[in-house]
């Protein structure tokens, strides 16, 4: 032991002295575009292939392990694709993928070269959102780059790696970066507790949870019953549980009633027990957001819409936009929509006054809770109208 002891020392002092001090350079600014929120608070950022005009949108999203492009826009560009034994796994199931590599992609003042992009059909998405969604831009993009995100202004800032000055008002998160980040966070219902949680910029939620971490954990009280909801996931579509916890607090901000999804994780996307789950952008956008993935630094500054409130409506209704039609493809029985009279298969013209066929527009305005919602429908080629009426999750 005594050997042992006097070995350290001997060769600490060396690995100290022989030690550097690396200087972190000063981030830089590089350019500035504009992005698009849809329903939950999901980014929507133009971009193009350096050959093409055509311009493509992409999901900034935290939760994506790289960057993707849908299959049917590699066919539409030409775009050879190459087989790969890869497996993605995502929310809703897992899906072999080929590869497209070594492609560019252009932003306004921005060409990010030397991207691998893994291809996966997302015909579910442009479905749930009502425009064609090309891609996802993930991990490959947050760690080349310093990332401003300014929900204010609707902008997203580039800068290159380094040191930058965080405004003040703010606070600095220190999560684990893998390719994801992971951070902790307390959550608060029948009890408390404080556990690691993905940030998801791609997550159209505020808040999920793992079942199997909620059922662990005890954390839901136990008299109020979730609601079954349907979601989408890179494998389709599933069926979640809908509920609100108490509280939840990133760094030093309070949220409360957060509605929250609880989620059966049959291929433990969520890495349960070291995650417990994953904080959504409805609750993110609440923020204006920097991620320094180099420095392991995300920082939060509440902006205009820190105290906006949360969306507890629930209709049991999916809509989805398939061939030029807004079309009901799902309605969970003893819902609002089943009490209303909504059947699969029905073509959705108008919501009150609006029939200008926007999926995102037609369901902001079912979020309304307890009003008593027109909804114009077409069903064996027929016209007819049907009142909605959401209720409140708690």
């Amino acid at each position: 032991m005594k050997l042992i002891i006097h070995l350290l020392l001997i060769i600490l002092p060396a690995v100290l002295f022989g030690q550097e001090i690396v200087s972190v350079p000063d981030a830089k600014y590089i350019t500035k575009f504009p992005f698009r929120l849809y329903t939950g608070g999901v980014i929507v950022v133009k971009a193009h292939f350096p050959l093409a005009a055509d311009s493509l949108n992409f999901i900034v999203d935290t939760g994506g392990g790289g960057v993707s492009l849908d299959s049917s826009t590699c066919k539409e560009f030409g775009i050879a694709t190459q087989q790969t034994d890869t497996v993605v796994t995502g929310i809703g199931g897992r899906k072999k993928v080929d590869y497209v590599f070594n492609q560019s992609l252009c932003f306004p003042g921005l060409k990010i070269s030397n991207l691998n992009f893994h291809v996966v059909d997302y015909d579910i998405l442009t479905s749930t959102y009502g425009e064609k969604i090309d891609g996802i831009l993930g991990y490959s993009f947050f760690n080349r780059y310093l990332v401003k995100i300014n929900f204010d202004s609707l902008h997203i800032e580039v800068f290159t790696p380094g040191k930058l000055d965080y405004p003040n008002g703010g606070t600095t998160l220190h999560p684990i970066i893998t390719s994801l980040p992971i951070q902790r966070a307390t959550v608060k219902d029948s009890r408390k507790l404080t556990h690691y949680f993905y940030l998801d910029t791609g997550a159209g939620l505020s808040f999920l949870m793992n079942e199997k971490f909620a059922k662990d954990s005890a954390i839901l009280r136990t008299k109020r019953k979730p609601l079954i909801a349907q979601a989408e996931g890179i494998a389709g579509k599933l069926q979640m549980r809908l509920t609100v916890v108490r509280e939840v607090k990133l760094g030093s901000y309070r949220f409360y009633r957060v509605p929250t999804y609880l989620y059966d994780d049959i291929y433990n996307v969520t890495q349960y027990p070291f995650c417990g789950g994953l904080i959504g952008n409805d609750l993110l956008r609440r923020f204006n957001l920097i991620f320094n993935y180099k420095q392991r630094e995300v920082h939060l500054l509440p902006n205009s819409h820190f105290n906006d409130s949360f969306d507890y409506s629930y209709t049991g209704l999916s809509m989805y936009y398939i061939d030029g039609n807004i079309i009901v493809l799902d309605v969970i029985k003893g819902s609002p929509a089943d009490k209303a009279g909504f059947k699969v298969d029905d073509i959705v013209i108008g919501v009150d006054t609006n029939l200008t066929g926007n999926l995102q527009a037609y369901k902001t305005a079912m979020q309304n809770v307890g009003a008593k919602i027109k909804v114009l429908i077409k069903r064996n080629d027929k016209l007819g109208e049907l009142v909605l009426n959401p209720i409140r999750i708690y």
